[in-house]
């Protein structure tokens, strides 16, 4: 091959190299919502974006490969030319050339053009894209095939049924940086992780517990019952018999109140239990994607999660999950959330049995809540004890104070960002480094 063909074809491939990061970058960042209101009026590259992302992992998978590929022939170009011209030492003045050709003009040029036009760019590679990842499915199954192999070599198990090549990361990954850089507002970034979490997150991250769950007793008097359920904000309530864990039925207030109309409002005369619906019972280890799937196939709203043992350890509904994605959701029977309170001092005071993703959310923190899903819970696992009142403790660059305690239950904790008070005597924007983990009594 010629000097002049092999500039050119190093040409064609840094083109190629260009095609594939800025596709990679634009579908990622493309408005789903409005790729889907362009297929809805007829457009036919919308539609070809939204079924490359339908499939996510296939398009990261052909991106990756047609990636490496392109850029190992154009070296391993570039490296015959030079040394041709240069001899030996031409491989280090290939390899200094085609590093800069490809950083610069197939790698930080289309992925910054791509992110500043997604929606355009994304109708235009739509095509070009959905045709390669066809052609090049076999060999990414391959690759996958063998990866998934080699995997089951290694001494762990957790990886062996990674989904290997899958978009999870890139995605995120693309969400925060929009959302840092100010392209996506921080509430539809939320949102967008919401759902990505939605398969990392269990039923038991999220759901009421039953020590706040509102039950009636099925032996109470008909109309003593319907008095709890005309004052309760909630329109599904758990019913017990013997012990409030012994769940055997959920009211509906809509199927009571057409039972008692068929008795001529006569509460004394109403069969609570003929108005109760089977309770539904699913396990505590269950994904909130999987229960959201579940929850639209049944048509039914709320569930009662047990433990490994069968006993029950809350409930969790429809709303709840929705909740993980648009944040909370209110209307005029809700009572106003006061768990979160905020001080004059710059200070949180917060009930114990608040989530951390909660708090996370409302306040913009970063808590861990990896071995703890309230705040009280994560107290108690960073003390290793259980704390009295008046006790300090500072881990993960924030101090808590237990501030009341029933039993041997954190009931309220006060909360202080070390990083948010530096940066207000300072003046300076919080730092992000996590401080030392103390504790004092």
């Amino acid at each position: 091959m010629s000097i002049a063909i092999s500039i050119v074809a190093i040409f064609i491939l840094i083109v190629l190299s260009a095609f594939f990061n800025g596709s990679e970058t634009a579908l990622t960042a493309a408005s789903r919502a409005r790729m889907h209101a362009l297929e809805e009026d007829g457009n036919s590259s919308a539609a070809l974006v939204n079924r490359v992302l339908s499939r996510p992992e296939k398009m990261i998978g052909t991106v990756l490969l047609g990636n490496t590929l392109v850029d190992v022939f154009a070296a391993a170009l570039a490296s015959n030319v030079a040394v041709n011209l240069y001899g030996e030492v031409g491989v280090a003045y290939a390899t200094g050339m085609i590093t800069i050709l490809i950083v610069i003009f197939a790698a930080v040029l289309p992925k910054t053009y791509a992110l500043a036009y997604a929606d355009r760019v994304a109708l235009i590679v739509a095509p070009p894209m959905r045709g390669l990842i066809y052609i090049l499915t076999p060999f990414t199954k391959a690759i996958e095939y063998v990866v998934r192999n080699l995997l089951k070599l290694t001494p762990g198990k957790a990886d062996d049924e990674a989904n290997i090549l899958a978009a999870h990361e890139e995605i995120r990954g693309t969400i925060d940086l929009q959302a840092k850089e100010g392209t996506v507002a921080k509430g539809d970034a939320e949102m967008l992780g919401g759902i990505l979490d939605l398969g990392d997150l269990q039923v038991a991250d999220i759901m009421v517990h039953r020590t706040k769950m509102e039950t009636v007793n099925a032996d109470d008097p008909p109309a003593k019952i319907l008095d709890q359920l005309m004052k309760s904000q909630f329109t599904r309530v758990p019913i017990w018999k013997e012990e409030p864990e012994n769940i055997v039925g959920v009211l509906h207030t809509k199927d009571l109140l057409l039972a008692l109309s068929r008795t001529g409002w006569a509460p004394e005369t109403l069969d609570i239990m003929k108005s109760a619906s089977t309770p539904w019972f699913v396990p505590d280890t269950t994904t909130l994607k999987d229960q959201l799937n579940q929850f639209l196939k049944k048509k039914t709203q709320m569930a009662l999660v047990v433990d490994e043992y069968g006993e029950v350890q809350g409930l969790i509904t429809l709303e709840d999950i929705l909740e993980e994605i648009v944040g909370q959701i209110t209307d005029e029977h809700d009572n106003p959330d006061s768990h979160i309170r905020m001080q004059s001092d710059g200070t949180v005071n917060v009930d114990g049995t608040v989530a951390i993703r909660d708090l996370n959310r409302h306040l913009d923190w970063d808590l861990p809540d990896d071995e703890a899903t309230t705040i009280a819970g994560l107290v108690i696992h960073e003390a290793q004890t259980i704390p009295e009142p008046g006790q300090v403790f500072t881990f993960h660059g924030y101090r808590f104070e237990i501030l009341r305690k029933s039993r041997n239950k954190i009931t309220a904790i006060r909360i202080k960002s070390l990083a948010a008070a530096t940066a207000s005597a300072t003046g300076s924007p919080p730092a992000g480094a996590t401080q030392p983990k103390t504790a004092r009594g």
